[in-house]
């Protein structure tokens, strides 16, 4: 009962999306907005069910950075989160290891930013805080985003990119890593 399943958005249907993010509504205290919702829905769902419903989920959904003049197609982990009865129990572990076999066949580059409370488990996964520089393409420029140095996490598919380039993420509302 505790495999991760994955389905696209698009193929949950209204009752799941509504369960999903009543969990992360509690997850994330209340501190988890519009914007948050918007950048969790539109790609890949890791999700984990018990006898009591949803217990785990996360998502991945596809980003664009540019480093050294290319163009990534990253797969940006999002809304990750576990039931507070089922912490501990290896459950964001099933979900980050679904997550990873999408971005590991169909991304060049896995990102994500981690809170305190998530960085150990991305940490133990593989997962590297990005050393270099990052910003994001906004409609008026690059906007540089040092508070976000040291909390991005990322997975790289074919070999970390050079950190002495900047990774430059694509523009959206709310946080923009």
């Amino acid at each position: 009962m505790d495999d991760a399943r994955t389905a696209h958005t698009a193929d949950l249907e209204p009752a799941a999306l509504d369960e999903i993010r009543a969990l992360l509504d509690a997850a994330f205290d209340g501190d988890f907005g519009e914007d948050d919702w918007d950048h969790t829905v539109g790609g890949v769902h890791a999700v984990v069910h018990d006898e009591h419903g949803l217990a785990a989920h996360g998502s991945v959904v596809q980003r664009r950075a540019l480093h050294a003049g290319r163009s990534l197609r990253v797969g940006y982990v999002e809304g990750v989160a576990v039931r507070a009865d089922r912490r501990r129990q290896g459950l964001g572990n099933r979900v980050m290891e679904a997550l990873e076999r999408v971005i590991d066949r169909s991304y060049v580059l896995g990102a994500l930013s981690a809170s305190d409370d998530g960085a150990a488990l991305y940490a133990a996964r593989g997962w590297a805080v990005w050393p270099g520089r990052l910003a994001a393409l906004g409609p008026d420029g690059v906007v540089p985003l040092p508070d976000e140095e040291g909390t991005t996490y990322v997975r790289a598919v074919g070999g970390l990119p050079d950190a002495s380039e900047a990774l430059l993420f694509d523009w959206r509302g709310g946080d923009l890593l």
